[in-house]
């Protein structure tokens, strides 16, 4: 059966640091009420958080304007989406974890007016960003629809990033991006090589110009682009139907390439030695997948 998800993707300049919530409240009502089916409504990478490129005064200014999970602001984005009846991913917000330490994080708020889920950015863009690393990886389910999984910007360079979610049952991945620089080509290819590999759908949500390079774009479980922006301020649309990843991991992709079912009870494990691990055949399907 179906499972439809309505996606917004706001492909949009960011907000001056410290800007009151209400603000970005309009912007999220406007989507809205322009794509009234919509269930979840996502933004670029630290939407909120200003549009300094300059090192020194951006990290100024994150230092300064940086909260914590329970803080005021995450609460009234939760509230927001609450309100709003969606399910809301914001950017990404500038956390200030313990002992004063700033990630970069990635918030999803549910329909009822909750954190359900937050991720720090395991791969920071070094040496330009001043943010500690997470040490997690984070999927959230959607009653009704399937399992998200939560990338940032960077982290789609790093393969173990998307097959690690993958295999904890994602069917999506999230990875909002604030990407100024002239390597936003490349991430187009990653987003594909990352959908083909993994059988997800990946939905990467870039900064509009003037200050980000824009190309937002939509790719499903076979790696074809559904949808792509050009550079400008835009909302790009799609329905997701996640029993797309079913049907892909179970058939192929393009009726062929089974990558979930690659091993046999009679294969042995693989050495992994970069990682002192091993692949076992026997733990290699995602969670939740069932053995073909």
């Amino acid at each position: 059966m179906p499972r439809p998800l309505p996606v917004a993707l706001a492909q949009s300049e960011p907000l001056p640091a410290g800007a009151p919530v209400s603000r970005f409240a309009e912007h999220v009502e406007d989507v809205l009420a322009s794509f009234p089916g919509t269930r979840m409504v996502i933004f670029p990478e630290l939407h909120l958080f200003g549009s300094r490129v300059r090192p020194a005064e951006r990290d100024a200014e994150l230092a300064a304007t940086a909260q914590p999970l329970d803080g005021p602001l995450v609460r009234q984005l939760a509230e927001l989406a609450g309100d709003l009846g969606v399910w809301l991913l914001p950017g990404t917000i500038c956390e200030r974890g313990d002992g004063g330490a700033l990630h970069n994080t990635a918030l999803m708020l549910s329909p009822e007016g909750e954190l359900t889920a937050s991720y720090r950015k395991v791969f920071p863009w070094r040496p330009y960003e001043p943010y500690l690393p997470g040490d997690r990886f984070v999927v959230c389910d959607l009653p009704g629809a399937g399992r998200i999984g939560l990338s940032i910007c960077y982290d789609a360079w790093f393969p173990e990033v998307a097959r690690h979610l993958a295999w904890m049952g994602a069917e999506v991945i999230v990875n909002p991006v604030m990407t100024t620089t002239a390597d936003r080509a490349q991430e187009l290819v990653l987003a594909r090589a990352n959908a083909i590999v993994n059988q997800v759908y990946v939905v990467s949500v870039n900064t509009a110009a003037p200050t980000g390079t824009g190309r937002s774009l939509v790719v499903d479980p076979e790696g074809r682009v559904r949808a792509e922006a050009g550079e400008a301020a835009t909302v790009l649309t799609d329905v997701l139907d996640l029993d797309d990843v079913t049907r892909v991991r179970r058939h192929g992709t393009a009726g062929l390439n089974r990558v979930w079912s690659q091993f046999t009870d009679a294969d042995r494990p693989i050495d992994l030695p970069l990682y002192q691990g091993r692949i076992d055949p026997g733990r290699w399907r995602p969670a939740g997948a069932s053995p073909e």
